[in-house]
This record gives C-alpha cells, sequence and structure tokens, in this order.
C-alpha cells in the first residue's frame, strides 16, 4: 500500500500550572499513513465543528492513533475495539458532511 510520509515533532512548552517546561528533548519521528492528513484535517475545519487548534490536534492524534491500529489489528487491544472504532469514524464522516452542508 503506497503511504503518505510525515514528520511529526512535539516540544513540551509548559506544564499544567503555567510553568516553563523542564524538558529540553523534543520528540521528533517519521511517521506514514494511508490517508492524507492535510486533506482530513481541511475536510474537520472545513465542518468548523471544532476550532482551528482542536481540529489539528484531533485531526492528527487521530490519524496517528488509527494507522497504528490498522498496522496491529491483530493485537487484542485493538481488534476488541475495531468494530467501535468503525463507528465512530461512519459517525464522523456524517458528521462533517452534514456540517458542510448546513
Amino acid at each position: 500500500m503506497k503511504q503518505h510520509r510525515y514528520e511529526v515533532t512535539l516540544k513540551h512548552i509548559a506544564d499544567a500550572q503555567g510553568n516553563p517546561s523542564s524538558y529540553t528533548d523534543i520528540l521528533s519521528f517519521n511517521t506514514y499513513n494511508h490517508d492524507d492528513i492535510f486533506k482530513v484535517l481541511e475536510m474537520i475545519q472545513s465542518s468548523q465543528m471544532l476550532d482551528d487548534e482542536a481540529a489539528k490536534s484531533f485531526a492528527v492524534g487521530l490519524k496517528l492513533f488509527s494507522e497504528v491500529m490498522l498496522e496491529h489489528k491483530e493485537l487484542p487491544l485493538f481488534k476488541d475495539f475495531m468494530p467501535q472504532f468503525g463507528q465512530f469514524m461512519k459517525a464522523l464522516k456524517q458528521t462533517v458532511k452534514t456540517q458542510k452542508q448546513g
């Protein structure tokens, strides 16, 4: 299967109390996805169901999670969750479609 390749970078800025981060490392890794995450983000943003920052976090998190789950679907943890995840994705697609039309 042909896949899109991505570099993900995460930097901790502040702790839960708003104090500057004590972490000096930046988490960076390469990953891949069968979907174009930027197009997924555009669809979620166009639905206006979430504000811009939440849409970015949701789209990236969802697609990173779902790709790992699909690649490891034989693991009991993911295998048991697949039916519910399928329902969630159908509901998400319907929500995005409805929001864009409305």
